[in-house]
């Protein structure tokens, strides 16, 4: 079977082309914050400079692990669900579960190993940037060298390899299981049905958040800016579980939002709303990223703009340490936004072009080429509303315990442009993307797209 992946990954570059870029983005992301442990140890740094690099390696690159498992898992899963009806005709020809576990695993782990390959070069350019933003701020020496490799290396492949086999693994386990006609049934109505280790992982990570608010709150009262540790992750671990339960989610703003959409859009609301029920699964994957960069950006913007505002009030100017931090803030933003923001076109891409065929079977049964275009509107609408929902209440577990803490009140500090941008940039990344792949899968005659 394994002889098998490399033929499908070889014949079928372009279905894999989301989950390998999805392992790029992350080993660069793990090799870039790698480096700077490595400079920090061996390339001449001590004291202030040192401490600065540590850090942010291992509170960015820790960040950076958590999403970048997160996200790889995401798109295999989307992969894996995308191809039910091969693993179908797989099945029908005789391949065991554990024949087609070893194909799926094998075809993840040669993207890994090609990813980590493709993202050292980027990484170590990355890297060298990373330290000159470093030294021109004044928070590390002139004369501190460069050093990539010892530890960076090895942690991005270790980690790509394992978060991408692991992956694979749990997502084709259930798909392993099923009949032959459960499988196919499956593929064609995949509505997302969460099973109870996606339940329980989801309220572990909320009560992980809860429970880093809570701390922020009480115990950090009085530690100052220190208090960023806490609060920056509490949005994580809420985003991350928000993002696993996006399939109920989904359907419950569908539920709210369904009646109101197919009085507005006619045809086209009806059939956006068919869709968003029978596609929740794969909408779900879509849905990560959104949540991911609401969550994190909106609440670490608003964090350190009430750090300022707590600096500004008691009439203290920036230490080396507190300009060390917003440094550091700023850089977990430019992380966040950008990886997030590719990811989510990323997967928009994947899912949506994977739609062509569907695409064509609702023209050769009337609708137009408008309607659907308007269909993927709607349903871009509709998966934007609730990421931005979700992301702003996970972006609360950072926001309100902070602002508790340094400038005793519950409102935090900060223009609302900030969080009109942060969701104007998910609106035009989302329906940028699902109506760009769209329009290029209606291009083609619905003939020839339902035969493909």
């Amino acid at each position: 079977m394994f002889g098998l992946a490399l033929r499908t990954l070889r014949f079928r570059a372009g279905g894999f082309a989301a989950a390998f870029l999805s392992m790029f983005l992350g080993a660069s992301i793990l090799m870039t914050f790698g480096s700077m442990y490595d400079t920090a140890v061996l390339g001449g740094a001590s004291g202030t400079g040192q401490e600065t690099m540590v850090t942010m390696a291992s509170v960015v690159g820790g960040w950076g692990l958590l999403l970048v498992v997160f996200a790889v898992a995401s798109t295999l899963t989307l992969s894996v669900r995308q191809r039910a009806e091969e693993i179908a005709l797989l099945k029908s020809v005789g391949a065991t579960p554990r024949q087609l576990r070893r194909m799926i695993v094998g075809e993840a782990a040669v993207l890994a190993m090609a990813a980590v390959a493709c993202a050292v070069m980027p990484a170590a350019l990355a890297g060298r940037g990373l330290l000159e933003l470093l030294i021109s701020t004044g928070q590390v020496n002139a004369d501190v060298s460069y050093v990539f490799g010892p530890l960076a290396v090895p942690m991005g492949l270790v980690i790509t390899f394992v978060a991408a086999t692991g992956a694979a693994l749990l997502a084709v386990r259930r798909t392993a299981r099923m009949r032959v006609t459960e499988s196919i049934a499956d593929a064609a109505t995949d509505q997302g049905r969460m099973s109870k280790k996606r339940i329980a992982g989801a309220v572990l990570f909320l009560l992980l958040g809860l429970d880093l608010a809570i701390v922020t709150a009480t115990a950090m009262r009085n530690e100052g800016s220190d208090a960023m540790s806490t609060a920056g992750q509490a949005s994580i671990y809420a985003a991350i579980g928000m993002a696993l339960l996006g399939p109920i989610m989904i359907r419950r703003v569908v539920a709210v939002l369904a009646g109101t959409v197919e009085r507005l859009g006619g045809v086209t609301g009806y059939l956006a709303v068919c869709n968003l029920r029978r596609r929740t699964g794969q909408l779900a994957g879509a849905l990560t990223p959104i949540v991911l960069f609401t969550a994190i950006a909106t609440g670490t913007l608003y964090m350190q703009s009430t750090e300022n505002a707590a600096l500004e009030a008691a009439g203290l100017a920036k230490s080396v340490e507190q300009k060390n931090i917003e440094t550091l803030n700023l850089v977990v933003i430019g992380m966040i936004v950008v990886f997030a923001a590719i990811m989510l076109v990323n997967t928009l891409l994947a899912a949506t072009t994977y739609r062509g065929r569907e695409f064509g079977q609702q023209r050769l049964a009337g609708s137009t080429r408008r309607q659907v275009l308007g269909m993927v509107a709607l349903e871009g609408a509709v998966l934007t509303v609730t990421g931005v929902l979700l992301g702003t209440v996970a972006a609360l577990f950072t926001i309100l315990p902070y602002a508790s803490v340094r400038l005793g009140s519950a409102l935090p500090e900060g223009s609302p442009v900030v969080y009109a941008g942060v969701t104007a940039l998910a609106v035009v990344l989302t329906l940028g993307t699902a109506l760009g792949a769209a329009r290029r899968a209606v291009r083609s005659p619905a003939v020839a797209a339902v035969t493909v």
